[in-house]
């Protein structure tokens, strides 16, 4: 057994466990904290199979960006865990038989999984491209899949627009800060002096 396997194994289990505890751990605090993990973990396989890029994105968006937000915002927010997780339990049949849909269809989908033409040649042979691995998606993302990329993100960018302007709510009891008139003021009119006696108030 060779170093990348026992690698790999310590990061399977570790993936697996990290996966595990993120759905039964009470804290949400701590089931944000086992994501991290899991998202380690997983870029450690992926350094194994040889993705870099997609490793460190995994790393910089999820760990670096996406997870740090949730850890954030479940800190931060006073929400009541108690009150969620009884109202969930509602549902929970219902949540059962997705998860059985979806459990189902990936073993359907493993069933039918067979390999590409000449993957066990690349397999066997990795390093046969001309290009390093972060050089070679670069070019297919932005020669083959160009129109295809810049696609995506106008719908990305459509998809935030939409959000925005749909919680967006403009409230009439709320008062606004108006820049030109702060701009524009009399300083002889912005203030006023009182002259107050000793002994006496406002």
């Amino acid at each position: 057994m060779t170093v990348a396997d026992i690698a790999f194994y310590i990061f399977s289990l570790t993936l697996v466990t990290a996966g595990l505890f993120t759905v039964v751990a009470r804290n949400p605090v701590h089931s944000v904290l086992w994501l991290i993990l899991s998202f380690l973990s997983a870029s450690g396989l992926f350094v194994l199979l040889g993705a870099e890029f997609v490793a460190m994105l995994l790393v910089i968006v999820y760990v670096g960006a996406v997870m740090v937000l949730f850890l954030f915002v479940v800190m931060m927010l006073d929400v009541d865990f108690a009150e969620l997780k009884a109202e969930m339990a509602k549902f929970m049949p219902l949540a059962l038989l997705i998860g059985l849909v979806i459990l189902m269809q990936l073993v359907m989908g493993y069933g039918a999984w067979e390999s590409a033409h000449g993957a066990s040649d690349l397999l066997a042979n990795p390093i046969t491209a001309d290009h390093h691995n972060t050089e070679a998606l670069g070019l297919i993302l932005y020669d083959e899949y160009f129109l295809l990329f810049q696609l995506s993100g106008l719908i990305l960018l459509v998809a935030m627009i939409g959000a925005i302007v749909l919680t967006l709510r403009h409230r009439k009891d709320v008062k606004r800060q108006d820049v030109l008139a702060q701009m524009f003021r009399d300083p002889a009119k912005a203030m006023e002096l009182k002259d107050v006696k000793p002994g006496q108030g406002l």
